[in-house]
């Protein structure tokens, strides 16, 4: 075959396409496809170096294919994505209107610069680098909850801050971004946990830091790891059936070990009457200004502070906000066809997912009290950085999504 004249033909296609990322890609589908065609010509009775001619004429002129292929391989920009995330930042400061000294809007506002930071340098970073980390990963996150665990300073009787320097940051939240990582790489080698040592290595690996966490105690950072991991799980597995036969049984025993913790450890809402604050709001709300006395207005009580604050328009309107960004992800995970991209953008869809619910159902009073924020309007820098970093890998992933080669069939 006449390499060498396809590499020449190819190489003026992908003069013309922007991308670098997506070169050896392109290279690699339209050299295939013109060795078939040549392949095809030469049963005809053409001779190699005619059929090799021959085959570049059909494909067409090298610019005008590589202006086509541009527009088809090129980075893509998920503006809903950054939009809400927009939307969200600028509602994380209505909370905090009534702070008079502008302590904590000042520290929000230094936050939210540091996560912009960070989700624009993980946009750009090349996702498909971290892969091959799990190892790194997950002994990462253990060092972090350990150095957290017998370092860290304790509140509300957890010790889940550590100091550093002149800043302390949520060891548990930081750890749980590095499982999440770490998970999405080693479930892309799944299959070669072959033998019941390997099998059991897998199980050692998956509930360890469920039970650290509840260690901590940070049961709502166990529930969310688990849910997360088993939802990569389920869409790793060529064997779907199977595998949510086992995500189930394993989700079965994770929620009665965590329903025996939960009736000994979670908050009393007694002090909290959230049913009577909701059923003032009305239509538009009581206003920013007004003398709800809340704990944890700006955090894990900023859902119900907002609509007694804004009404139910405002939070209806949450809602449906929140929903639209949880499923755009969800979808947007099935547009890669890289096998560590989707799980990314599953488990990452699941890392929002179960937060948002379980803090909008604890406003109303539906499942038990726990410190779990509102992805981007909860005030707190260390969580903050997670949802950022974790919303930057997502849009690596769907910015990536036309240019590099597939790992799976769609």
């Amino acid at each position: 075959m006449s390499s060498s004249r396809f590499e020449d033909y190819l190489s003026k296609v992908t003069s013309k396409v922007k991308s670098k990322e997506a070169h050896s890609m392109i290279k690699k589908e339209l050299g295939n496809h013109m060795e078939e065609l040549s392949q095809s010509l030469q049963d005809r009775g053409l001779s190699v170096k005619d059929a090799d001619k021959k085959a570049m004429q059909e494909m067409g002129d090298p610019s005008t294919v590589g202006r086509n292929m541009n527009h088809l391989h090129k980075p893509r920009i998920d503006w809903l994505l950054i939009g809400l995330f927009i939307i969200f930042a600028g509602i994380s400061f209505l909370p905090l209107i009534g702070d008079v000294h502008h302590a904590f809007t000042n520290k929000q506002l230094v936050w939210l610069v540091l996560a912009i930071i960070v989700l624009v340098g993980f946009r750009f970073f090349d996702y498909r680098k971290l892969k091959n980390l799990w190892m790194y990963f997950y002994g990462g996150g253990l060092l972090l909850f350990f150095a957290t665990f017998l370092f860290g300073i304790e509140l509300n009787g957890a010790k889940k801050w550590l100091s550093v320097g002149s800043m302390t940051i949520d060891g548990p939240a930081i750890s749980l971004f590095l499982f999440f990582i770490a998970w999405a790489g080693l479930l892309t080698k799944f299959h070669e946990f072959k033998g019941w040592k390997k099998q059991g290595m897998f199980l050692f690996l998956f509930w360890t830091p469920a039970l650290l966490y509840i260690m901590v105690p940070q049961i709502m950072f166990s529930i969310i790891y688990v849910l997360c991991v088993l939802a990569m799980y389920v869409f790793s597995f060529g064997h779907k059936q199977f595998a949510i036969k086992v995500a189930v049984g394993h989700l079965l025993i994770g929620i009665l070990f965590i329903s025996l913790i939960l009736l000994r450890t979670t908050r009393s809402d007694t002090f909290f009457p959230l049913e009577g604050i909701l059923s003032e709001a009305g239509w538009f709300g009581t206003g920013l200004f007004n003398d709800l006395v809340l704990p944890e207005a700006h955090t894990d009580f900023v859902f119900p502070f907002l609509v007694h604050s804004l009404g139910w328009v405002f939070g209806v309107s949450l809602c449906l906000l929140l929903f639209v960004f949880i499923l755009r992800i969800s979808l947007n995970a099935f547009k890669t066809k890289d096998l560590f991209g989707r799980l990314l953008a599953i488990g990452g869809s699941a890392l929002f997912i179960v937060p948002a619910c379980w803090n909008i159902l604890m406003g109303f009073g539906v499942v038990p009290i726990m410190d779990v924020p509102l992805p981007f309007i909860s005030y707190g820098g260390s969580m903050l950085l997670v949802y950022s970093a974790l919303l930057g890998l997502i849009l690596s992933v769907y910015r990536r999504k036309d240019i590099i080669e597939p790992t799976m069939v769609n």
